[in-house]
């Protein structure tokens, strides 16, 4: 049977489809293929060419890419990103990302994104993986079919080998790019490549579909597990989605593995590493009730706290001595992101002051005749550590009337219920 025959895109017929193109033999074989597929709806088609800029020749892909689209009668969306050099993940993995975030954006609701990734490029996932020591889910490698943000990823050519694509564009005078660092070996990736993968298949010719079934085959195994990760999870959830560290701590080693990457996915977070997962199960599963033990990477944290794991972005940190005036009248942007806002009432009958705690502070709450320290009110309102510095404090004078929205001293909530009005804080989000 022809590995590109038409039922290979059948999948996606009546689907919208937008195809990541680099201009390259992979996605423009793909590009062509879809273009051409029969009982594909018009209108149904377009591309999106990133433009990393990381290749003096960058300028001139886009280029190529707009004049084929124009040729094929295509739209083509090209968006510019910029790629972290230091993002303490490599320029390849960095790159990735960038690429994948501007899908993301710029995908339709109810659109596909398809990639043209092939039986090569499985071989090559699976070998890199299997190299870091990677389990079964990184030994899956790539899927044909995922969920991709609220959409769908569709790899069409996954089972489908480079040497076909190649034969494929030859036969119809396809013209393609060519990325010169592509022969260089100082990547990972491009070594396996241009000198493994080669050497192994003069032994074992198959080496690369044996590959892309052993992937397969991780796939199936993987997904058998990820169900029962999902139950053991589920148990394993307290509010607010922390993790309950008496239920954790029920479960074996390897389950305990297991769910806390399924629950840092589900988070939103960063792949956690093996030793993310060492650290916790070595030193927070052990930590003493009262100590606030964490783990970090890339930009966020996950913390121990009240018996619970707490998944929390790294905050901008506020400007040392920071103040500002301010009447109530508008929202206020604070330094690290957050922002506080009065509802219900016009102004304040005069400008308070807005500053980080320095710690020693006290306040008088309703009901009371003294004050207190403010760090132990915030403890027992349950306020988190992380959280507890990024609390904008109103002042008036030297007094502190509040803690945020979070602890209100009686001067400022007499005044607020007399004019039936409240404070609102929104926290910091992570640093971008």
């Amino acid at each position: 049977m022809n590995p590109l025959s038409p039922s290979l895109l059948q999948a996606a017929t009546n689907i919208p489809v937008m195809v990541g193109f680099s201009g390259g033999l992979d996605s423009t074989v793909l590009l062509h293929l879809l273009a051409n597929a029969p009982g594909r709806q018009p209108g149904s088609l377009r591309a999106l060419h990133v433009h990393h800029g990381l290749q003096t020749l960058a300028d001139d892909w886009q280029q190529h890419c707009s004049k084929l689209c124009a040729q094929w009668n295509i739209p083509l969306q090209v968006v510019q990103v910029e790629v972290p050099r230091d993002a303490g993940q490599g320029l390849e993995a960095a790159a990735r990302d960038a690429r994948h975030a501007a899908f993301k954006t710029h995908l339709l609701e109810n659109e596909w994104l398809a990639l043209a990734h092939h039986q090569d490029d499985q071989a090559e996932t699976f070998l890199l993986r299997a190299l870091r020591g990677a389990g079964v889910d990184g030994l899956a490698a790539m899927q044909a079919q995922r969920s991709f943000g609220a959409s769908t990823l569709w790899r069409p050519l996954l089972q489908v080998a480079r040497s076909t694509l190649e034969a494929y564009a030859r036969q119809h005078a396809l013209q393609w790019i060519e990325d010169p660092s592509n022969s260089s070996a100082d990547f990972d990736r491009n070594f396996l490549r241009l000198q493994v993968l080669p050497l192994l298949r003069q032994r074992w010719p198959h080496a690369d579909a044996a590959m892309a079934r052993s992937a397969a085959l991780a796939a199936q195994a993987a997904a058998l597990l990820h169900e029962d990760d999902a139950s053991l999870l589920l148990h394993c959830l307290g509010a607010e989605n922390a993790l309950l560290l008496s239920e954790l701590k029920q479960l074996a080693a390897p389950q305990q593995s297991r769910v806390l990457r399924l629950w840092a996915k589900q988070q939103g977070l960063p792949a956690l590493p093996a030793k993310g997962v060492q650290a916790i199960q070595q030193q927070l599963l052990s930590a003493g009730h009262d100590q606030q033990a964490e783990f970090r990477w890339q930009q966020v944290r996950i913390v121990r706290w009240r018996d619970q794991l707490h998944a929390v972005p790294l905050i901008k940190p506020w400007p040392e001595g920071w103040t500002r005036e301010w009447d109530g009248a508008e929202p206020v942007d604070l330094p690290d992101g957050g922002k506080l806002l009065l509802h219900g009432a016009g102004a304040f009958d005069e400008p308070l002051q807005l500053r980080q705690r320095r710690g020693g502070e006290r306040i008088q709450l309703p009901g009371r005749d003294h004050s207190h320290q403010l760090k132990h009110c915030l403890q027992q309102a349950d306020v988190p550590p992380w959280l507890r510095a990024q609390l904008p404090l109103i002042c008036a004078g030297d007094s502190v009337l509040a803690a945020a929205d979070r602890v209100i001293s009686a001067p400022l909530q007499a005044w607020l219920q007399a004019h039936d009005a409240s404070l609102q804080w929104q926290p910091p989000g992570p640093v971008n």
